[in-house]
């Protein structure tokens, strides 16, 4: 394994520079010109609406802006009339379309090992999103969260990330793992098949996040592919990326608050050990950065609120919970205090402002 490995390796490590903010590499998005083709559309017109080529995915390691990804993905679906076209760009990907933290993964000792440095490390393939592994007693989960408060099409890219999540799980654990459940933080499709059939079980839609759940014991499963030469030049490939990667404090913990959020356990001391940091050096640095932790799970409750509410048919009351608060009334207020509006109200609005947004696209694309 480790010939073949290292000399995939040397041949991607010339242009592997880390990702810029608001930006992705393209490695696990590659079949989209071959699928837009099997389904009848010219990927050469289509990508120019984008400013983009087919020759951009032939290289895993080019670049994109995440915004034009998703807005991407959710325009093939349009004109492919496939509303699960994410899907199927994901369950094409590879784990080595994820470059050196793909192989990093592959090296490591155990799966545990393996979700922790994708978690961790994420941010070099992708600037705009975190995944994050969460164990809760027996159970553990691996979610998706995109960051970018500006991305409005996330329905697509959120369905082609978990099924690589899914395909990560089966290539780590083997054909045996089997995902417990199927999360979706939007709201479900016309036609469940698709997602049946490759899930091999019924997602839940209108959930409070993207994840997979199975069983916690799958976490201490030793690696076959283990490989300790592989993982240490691995580890030194992608300890450069991140020295050249340009993340400041504020913005680790923007990429870190969602998980702790959804896991009760966004508080100052638990973010200080996950940036090894005391709590009160945390909070100093923070105030010289001109912001507090607190400020800082505000603006995440904030954000992923809009996109529960938006996305979802979540009722307020249950997104109240999943962000942490005493009751809804509470939730409405601080709603209130961040949007003028109540969440009722916003909710209306956006979705009208959508469908407007989305019938003005349609009759332009008629003309």
């Amino acid at each position: 394994m480790s010939g073949v490995a290292l000399q995939r390796v040397e041949g991607w490590a010339v242009d592997d520079g880390p990702v810029t903010p608001g930006m992705v590499r393209v490695g696990p998005t590659m079949a989209i010109p071959e699928l837009l083709l099997e389904h009848g559309v010219n990927p050469g017109a289509l990508l120019s609406q984008f400013g983009l080529e087919t020759g951009t995915y032939r290289d895993p390691d080019n670049k994109i802006s995440f915004a034009t990804s998703c807005r991407l993905l959710a325009r093939c679906a349009e004109y492919t009339e496939c509303r699960h076209f994410g899907l199927l760009v994901g369950q094409r990907a590879s784990l080595s379309s994820l470059g050196p933290l793909g192989f990093l993964m592959l090296s490591s000792p155990d799966v545990r090992t393996a979700l922790e440095t994708v978690a961790r490390h994420f941010h070099l393939h992708n600037s705009g999103a975190a995944i994050a592994l969460v164990e809760e007693d027996s159970c553990a989960s691996l979610s998706f969260t995109i960051l970018q408060s500006d991305i409005r099409e996330r329905e697509q890219v959120a369905a082609g990330v978990m099924a690589v999540e899914f395909k990560l799980m089966r290539k780590l654990c083997g054909p045996d793992w089997q995902a417990s459940e199927v999360h979706f933080a939007h709201r479900g499709p016309p036609d469940l098949a698709p997602f049946v059939q490759f899930f091999e079980v019924l997602p839940v839609f209108n959930a409070r996040a993207n994840a997979l759940k199975f069983p916690r014991r799958w976490l201490d499963r030793p690696l076959a592919s283990a490989d300790p030469y592989l993982h240490s030049m691995m580890q030194q490939r992608v300890r450069v990326l991140e020295s050249q990667f340009e993340e400041d404090l504020v913005g680790q913990l923007r990429r870190l608050l969602p998980s702790l959020i959804a896991a009760r356990k966004a508080t100052l001391a638990v973010a200080a050990q996950h940036v090894r940091m005391g709590a009160r050096t945390l909070g100093r640095r923070l105030a010289a950065e001109g912001t507090t932790f607190r400020a800082l799970c505000d603006e995440a409750r904030h954000v992923i609120a809009c996109r529960l509410l938006a996305d979802t048919d979540m009722p307020a009351n249950q997104i109240s919970d999943c962000l942490g608060y005493a009751n809804a009334s509470a939730f409405t207020h601080a709603f209130h205090r961040w949007s003028v509006v109540g969440p009722t109200e916003w909710r209306v609005s956006t979705r009208r402002r959508e469908r407007d947004r989305l019938r003005a696209r349609a009759r332009r694309r008629a003309k």
